[in-house]
């Protein structure tokens, strides 16, 4: 993160940075202000962070891949791509080149709705820059084309040659705390902890020995494709730990009938969800100023977590919990705290081999730290990648699966806003919180709300093909003609209501960020 203050150009796509990662916002809004950074900012909307930008823009939701093809389309026909990183350091630019021989800058005005001009300017821009960083988050992956969306980024990084040095590079912002250490640790359907495939058999059978237990070789469900098991029926139990799928999963009717289904439902949590209010068992949980253990940031950082205060009645901390079900089962686990289990990931790992508890005082250490005498890792693909050389992957554009139409003119967007955070389980128990946004909105622009006649402040109706929400109209300069933001957060007007449950076909996340709906005043 403190490489904003070495860098002559940010690139922020997909991220309502200010708002969902303030803190890190504050790093690049002191390098535009002070380093004289320069600033492009890619968002439907225009976002509190676009006050700091020398260029905004505002293309159409889910037309990132235009908009990317089209930076890199200038930069390829006006000669601006480091030849010597690609020659030397990838493979597959050449995939690309003739994918992009066929595109045309008039093509990605015409499908962002971004003029030419301005599509050139960031080119010309980015290309030009000594060292840039580019920054994205959930707006670039919540698509049903999202892989595509990071790929494109990626063939923007590596036609210029900005990664593998300080300054430059790719830089997702992860959405919530631990997300990253969840995913290192092996909370994920295809991989055991530090990566490994657990279709590998060699994988497997390490991972048999390190707990003395038979494993499966099939690669598991993710979240997405377990509600929609659920629905099937071919799920009879669930477990959901620290999660709140009935705010923020897409299409929440039909996911609250899925895990209606559910013979046996365990809400593992520190407050009373609205899934919770759905479970069989409730098992109360710690907060994170009631717990020890580790936490790894958005820059791969591992951080130790110190219990302030015991946790209150009969919560009890995660490990504990999982522990006793562990056991439960016949599955020996005997851990007395979490440093053990610390040792266990260090073990099991390659990237946290030289980590443990001892060593993490301080600011923490970024993995790989490959032994214990190793500083962590600062700047990853220094010298090579992890697969050897940078691939490159040509990225067709493809359109959203839901566009407006005679019915639904208008696109939905949703997102996160500053006052509250995901599903409010937390935020909206705070009283300052709450007071200064007690309930949901949607933006919805000037031209827009004279044409159907509706004031700002006024009860409106939201619809889909999937519900409907009654919700306070924000007239705002904020969104363009045609395209409408909801912030997630309220259940009373849960956006999710009418969001759409089509999956990114690689990486099964939902398309949250772009649908179909209709406006009627009451």
């Amino acid at each position: 993160m403190d490489e904003v203050e070495k860098t002559d150009l940010i690139f922020v796509i997909g991220s309502n940075t200010t708002e969902a990662h303030p803190v890190a916002a504050l790093g690049l809004k002191k390098a535009v202000r002070y380093n004289g950074t320069k600033l492009i900012v890619a968002d439907p909307r225009r976002i509190d962070l676009c006050r700091f930008a020398d260029l905004h823009l505002g293309h159409r939701p889910a037309t990132d891949v235009a908009l990317i093809n089209g930076i890199l389309k200038v930069i390829i026909d006006e000669d601006l791509i480091n030849k010597e990183f690609i020659n030397e350091r990838t493979e597959g630019f050449e995939d690309v080149r003739n994918l992009l021989s066929r595109f045309t800058i008039d093509e990605a005005e015409r499908i962002t709705g971004v003029p030419k001009e301005k599509i050139v300017k960031a080119a010309r821009m980015y290309a030009g820059a000594k060292n840039a960083l580019i920054y994205y988050t959930m707006g670039i992956t919540q698509h049903s084309n999202g892989t595509g969306n990071v790929l494109s980024l990626a063939n923007l990084v590596l036609a210029t040659g900005k990664i593998g040095r300080e300054g430059s590079g790719l830089n997702p912002l992860r959405g919530q705390n631990n997300v990253q250490g969840a995913c290192d640790a092996g909370a994920i359907s295809e991989y055991y902890p530090g990566y490994q495939k657990v279709n590998d058999e060699k994988n497997r059978e390490k991972f048999e020995r390190l707990w003395g237990a038979k494993l499966s070789e099939k690669i598991g469900l993710t979240a997405t494709e377990m509600t929609e098991a659920a629905d099937a029926e071919k799920i009879k139990a669930m477990y959901v730990m620290g999660e709140n799928p009935l705010i923020s999963d897409p299409d929440i009717n039909h996911t609250r009938a899925a895990f209606s289904k559910i013979e046996f439902l365990v809400v593992q949590d520190i407050f009373m969800s609205e899934t919770a209010e759905l479970a069989h068992v409730i098992l109360p949980a710690s907060c994170f100023a009631e717990k020890d253990g580790t936490f790894t940031n958005t820059e791969r950082r591992v951080q130790r977590v110190r219990k302030a205060v015991e946790p209150p009645g009969e919560a009890m901390e995660d490990w504990q919990i999982i522990m006793k079900i562990s056991n439960a089962f016949g599955c020996k686990m005997e851990y007395e705290h979490p440093s053990q289990i610390m040792d266990e990931l260090a073990l099991s790992m390659p990237q946290c081999a030289g980590i443990s508890f001892d060593r993490l005082n301080g600011l923490g250490i970024q993995w790989p730290c490959p032994d214990k005498a190793h500083p962590g890792t600062r700047t990853l693909h220094k010298e090579r990648f992890t697969r050897g050389k940078g691939l490159f992957k040509p990225v067709e554009y493809i359109p959203p699966r839901e566009l407006p139409d005679k019915e639904y003119p208008f696109t939905l967007t949703t997102g996160r806003m500053l006052t509250h955070y995901h599903t409010g389980t937390m935020t909206r128990r705070s009283a300052g919180t709450n007071e200064h946004v007690k309930e949901g909105y949607v933006e919805i622009s000037p031209e827009d709300a004279n044409r159907l006649n509706i004031k700002n402040g006024e009860k409106i109706r939201v619809s889909s093909r999937r519900g409907q929400i009654d919700i306070k109209a924000k007239v705002t300069t904020m969104v363009s003609p045609g395209i409408v933001f909801i912030p997630f957060h309220f259940k009373e007007a849960a956006a999710n209501v009418l969001t759409s449950r089509e999956l990114d076909p690689i990486a099964k996340i939902p398309e949250l960020k772009s649908c179909a709906v209709k406006i009627e005043k009451k």
